[in-house]
């Protein structure tokens, strides 16, 4: 098939260059429309850019991340013969193109075309909504994500990455749709898109903004997560779809290190609670495990995990009479099962289940007669939370088989996992991350309604924030075991009250 990709001749960036690489690799013969386009990112962007770079110590030519917004030369584009006049499909990044005899897919972001469309998302403190159209009906779509909130440029090239995502799953016919999603309760209006004219203005915002957050952060260790617990009596968040009355316990941390990502298990009568540990002053994390009785940890949590690189989501779970674990190592560019030999401690590596792929908060389920891998992973850059990939199995320890359609979901608001996938009568039940407002700000719990090699489809119920029943900033795991149930959040911890740990 014969592909043309129009872009604006006048911004040419290294994401058309990625895009154009990733197009080639699905084996299509592939030329560019380079016409200038007009209308695309105010000059006063390139100033907000820079400001960041500085502010946030991006590095100094610009390139945060990825480097997908970097302006190339328009000769990059020498390798792509120019567009012929009847192509079989044309992609449209530029709104602008108006063809009734070929084929055009039309990229938009909440219903407008172009770069400066997806920049006015990002200002607003929009979740964009990115469609891939035809003849005016979607046939890919998926909602933007960043964990760089707050900063345009960081932003603007996660999103990038994941626009070009979209539009190689829509060349295998996935990610079709996005869920619709409850609104929370305290979900307000979103802020009204700004005019290129208030660019200036954000830029001394942001400036003022991250003053505050340099203050903040001179007195906070930031983020400081927290777990909360508390014994169901037999009615769990699955069924309350709300904070219990009662609220939640807190387990306790001695301000020098937090706990997260929560993961109990009950095994030979016994519950123990597995975390990630992260050390303020390692700036990474280990795994660490506590046991529980009727009223509550039994101690502190203690070391069982600790390896050269970032651990955490300690996804735990029994078979064969023994215990697994499939702890989160995307620093390590690996998804790795491991084994205990003297629970809770005494883990050895049995295999490796993935490599090469930066892969968040692995979970496993078993359905259908297979083995099912859910994770978000940064596909080509972009987040690491709005691309939903799964792999099946014969067998837990493998080999797991990529689904032909991934990613299988794109969509900020819930595609990272949450916790275990849990079954209720013949229905799984999903705890999801809703990132939209932030990473980890909100969970959301979906129910899976179609689960096979054919694809995923899944309908979020139930969005869950923080509030008056649980005081942290953010609400981000859930799990259950043994009568009792954990989530998280963030909270903060002062950096002069810290104490060394023994």
């Amino acid at each position: 098939m014969q592909i043309s990709l129009r872009l604006d001749g006048d911004c040419v960036r290294a994401f058309h260059l990625t895009l154009l690489e990733r197009l080639a690799a699905l084996g299509d013969e592939l030329s560019v429309d380079v016409r200038p386009a007009g209308g695309g990112i105010p000059r006063s962007a390139a100033a907000l850019f820079q400001l960041e770079t500085a502010i946030h110590g991006l590095p100094h030519d610009g390139l945060a991340h990825d480097g997908l917004a970097k302006r190339v030369p328009l000769s990059a584009l020498a390798p792509y013969r120019q567009s012929p006049a009847s192509p079989d499909l044309v992609i449209d990044l530029c709104g602008d193109v108006r063809l009734e005899s070929t084929r055009v897919w039309h990229v938009t972001y909440d219903g407008a075309s172009g770069e400066a469309a997806l920049l006015a998302s990002i200002l607003a403190g929009r979740t964009p909504l990115a469609r891939i159209e035809e003849n005016g009906v979607a046939i890919a779509a998926g909602r933007l994500g960043t964990e760089y909130g707050g900063i345009a440029l960081a932003s603007f090239q996660d999103m990038l990455a994941r626009t070009a995502s979209l539009i190689v799953a829509a060349m295998s016919g996935a990610a079709k749709s996005v869920p619709d999603l409850p609104e929370p309760a305290q979900a307000g209006s979103p802020p009204p898109m700004p005019s290129a004219g208030k660019l200036g203005v954000r830029a001394g915002k942001a400036l003022a903004r991250r003053i505050v957050q340099k203050i903040y952060h001179l007195c906070y260790n930031a983020p400081h997560w927290k777990v909360g617990w508390r014994q169901t009596g037999g009615h769990d968040l699955f069924d309350l779809r709300a904070h219990p009355a009662s609220g939640w316990q807190e387990l306790p941390d001695d301000g020098s290190r937090f706990y997260a990502d929560p993961f109990p298990i009950l095994y030979q009568g016994q519950l123990t609670l597995f975390v990630e540990d992260y050390i303020h002053r390692l700036g990474k994390a280990i795994i660490s495990a506590v046991p529980f009785g009727p009223a509550g940890p039994l101690g502190r949590p203690e070391p069982v995990l600790d390896l050269p690189y970032h651990l955490s989501y300690p996804f735990v779970f029994e078979r064969d009479g023994e215990v697994w674990m499939v702890p989160e190592s995307c620093a390590n560019g690996t998804v790795d099962l491991y084994r205990a030999t003297a629970f809770p401690g005494g883990w050895v590596k049995e295999a490796t289940l993935l490599s090469g792929v930066v892969a968040s908060d692995a979970t496993l389920v078993e359905h259908g007669g297979a083995w099912w891998l859910f994770a978000t992973v940064r596909d080509g850059g972009g987040a690491f939370s709005d691309a939903l990939h799964l792999w099946s199995a014969p067998n837990f320890r493998g080999p797991w088989t990529p689904h032909p359609k991934n990613p299988v979901l794109i969509d900020i608001a819930s595609a990272r996992p949450a916790g275990r996938i849990v079954r209720r009568g013949n229905d799984l039940l999903r705890p999801v991350q809703d990132c939209r407002r932030s990473y980890g700000a909100a969970l959301g719990i979906a129910r899976i309604s179609h689960l096979d090699l054919i694809g995923m489809e899944q309908v979020v119920e139930t969005i869950l924030n923080p509030g008056a029943l649980w005081s942290g900033r953010k609400l981000h795991t859930l799990n259950e075991a043994g009568g009792f149930e954990f989530i998280d959040g963030s909270a903060i911890a002062p950096r002069w009250k810290q104490r060394t740990r023994d």
